[in-house]
């Protein structure tokens, strides 16, 4: 028996479901019924398994429709605020391209032009953007936040507590769950199957230093989806540890493992995917970088030269595995030209997939009413 996913969209006056303009439709064991309508996406460990799955398969079908030239307009007469701490290349591009593909307006606003420097509280820009739009996206990390961990995340929430609309993390020092998910479609594509396939997240060389929220996003997700995981670095490169406790226990509930290690060669054996980035040591993120230093930071890194993902190391993985990254990478450092131009990698990809996630995750959360009281 087939089923029709039927959340329900709001156009102007107008209620239609969403199998009336996008025909969606999957054996009933395949895809659960989900109601997001309204709720936030801070993490994607806020989110069911069935609501993760759905949003995939929802990002997927996007997919499709937009190479057709058929894309539904399931947020029309919506606008999403994009409020931006942090400078973006490709999630800024992607929110307002995918807002406007879903026949919808992406508001981008730069944090200094407006009052939130000079005192006004997220509170009050909260209810504002609530009753001006139909959702409202918050980028804050590194450097708007002197890399301090957890500073970030606990301004998103702020907003989401206030808007009486669902508020989308569009990255923050902790999580980037969009990204996540792209991480996890791209992943899908390429190899199949991923239960049981081994993912390493690997800590990469750079003369400069990032957070961690994608790197802990997908701590998150990927072995809550049956993967193995393996999170290898220097030394006093850890990240949160209550991320950890999560990811381990994503991994016994689905089957998947979850490994910490300090070996980068051994870790890349067999490995049927790597994703190689660069992130600051827990002791600056713990502090941040006024006070930690940033030339104590990069002494530590010049420590690893070594931690680069080339050809040689890439020889050690499966024969057909694949090179993720979030972008940008720092070539030459984190991995080499040759690597990230082969074969093996699915960046650019990635970074497509990136934009149907999105779309899925506001035609999810805005395509209903607003938020439960």
């Amino acid at each position: 028996m087939l089923i029709n996913f039927h959340s329900v969209f709001q156009c102007g006056s107008r209620k239609f479901y969403l199998r009336d303009q996008f025909p969606l439709r999957y054996k009933a064991n395949e895809l659960p019924k989900v109601d997001l309508a309204g709720r936030d996406l801070i993490t994607t460990q806020d989110w069911s398994l069935e609501e993760l799955h759905a949003t995939l398969k929802l990002a997927g079908e996007l997919k499709t429709k937009y190479h057709k030239g058929t894309t539904p307009p399931l947020l029309r007469n919506k606008t999403f605020f994009a409020l931006f701490y942090a400078p973006s290349t490709r999630t800024r591009a992607a929110f307002e391209a995918g807002m406007t593909y879903l026949g919808g307006h992406a508001q981008y606003i730069d944090v200094s032009t407006t009052r939130l420097g000079s005192g006004e509280a997220p509170k009050d820009v909260a209810k504002m953007y609530e009753k001006y739009g139909h959702g409202l996206g918050v980028r804050i990390l590194d450097s708007a936040i002197d890399y301090v961990s957890g500073a970030g995340v606990s301004v998103v929430r702020e907003y989401a507590r206030h808007a009486n609309i669902p508020v989308i993390n569009m990255a923050c020092c902790t999580y980037h769950p969009t990204q996540g998910l792209a991480d996890l479609m791209t992943t899908q594509e390429s190899l199949g199957k991923v239960h049981g396939k081994k993912y390493v997240i690997m800590w990469g060389y750079a003369r400069s230093f990032r957070g961690r929220c994608s790197i802990q996003e997908e701590a998150l997700i990927m072995p809550r989806f049956g993967m193995d995981v393996v999170l290898v670095h220097p030394p006093g490169f850890e990240i949160d540890p209550e991320i950890i406790q999560q990811a381990e226990a994503n991994a016994k509930e689905s089957g998947g493992t979850f490994e910490v290690t300090n070996d980068l060669n051994p870790a890349l054996e067999g490995a049927n995917a790597v994703f190689p980035r660069n992130w600051a040591s827990n002791a600056l993120l713990t502090v941040g970088a006024t006070k930690f230093g940033k030339d104590r930071e990069l002494e530590l890194h010049e420590k690893h030269r070594d931690w680069t993902l080339n050809e040689r190391r890439l020889d050690k993985m499966d024969k057909k595995a694949i090179v993720t990254h979030v972008l940008p990478v720092l070539r030459g450092e984190e991995a080499t030209d040759e690597v990230m131009d082969g074969p093996h990698s699915v960046i650019y990809p990635q970074a497509e997939n990136g934009m149907y996630t999105k779309m899925a995750a506001m035609a999810l959360t805005m395509g209903g009413k607003k938020k439960r009281p």
